[in-house]
């Protein structure tokens, strides 16, 4: 009885930390988002031709985001019964969404306008006793367009 009691408790402290934590994230994700709007990613493979001059450079974003006690509980209660994994949706979500933002955060540091011809890799990452999943990594990659600023001439005056 008193193991159940400490099972229902620690499930119950891994719910709501694990669900505070998600919300948190997904608030700072929601942010950035907004702010990166202004750089597009697309998956187009070439970039559209009136983009010249400009300078390409890759671009990536990675990302590692472990499940928490709950989500695994979850999807091992549903794994018996069958259906969608709703908990590790939500983990796949916020990783691929954080990936991207950071891909977009170092274009944007390059100064780029756009990145075009994205690509995302996912892979769990398995822990403990039979291969349950600990934590998923995805990598967001793409090429940035820097627009190539010309050059500033100076006229000089000779003679003076």
């Amino acid at each position: 009885m008193f193991d159940l009691i400490v099972f229902l408790v620690l499930l119950g402290l891994g719910y709501g930390f694990g669900r505070v934590a998600e919300q948190r994230h997904y608030k700072s994700i929601i942010a950035r988002e907004s702010d990166l709007n202004r750089i597009p990613a697309i998956a187009l493979r070439l970039p559209p031709p009136s983009l010249v001059p400009q300078r390409t450079q890759l671009v990536t974003g990675s990302v590692v985001i472990s499940i928490d006690y709950f989500k695994r509980i979850a999807a091992g209660l549903r794994g018996l019964v069958g259906g969608r994994m709703r908990s590790y949706e939500t983990l796949l979500d916020r990783a691929r969404r954080e990936a991207v933002l950071r891909m977009k955060e170092q274009a944007d540091g390059l100064g780029a306008k756009m990145v075009f011809n994205i690509k995302l890799e996912t892979a769990s990452i398995h822990k403990g006793r039979k291969n349950k999943i600990g934590s998923v990594e995805v990598l967001a990659y793409g090429t940035a367009i820097i627009p190539v600023v010309a050059p500033v001439v100076i006229p000089t005056v000779i003679g003076e």
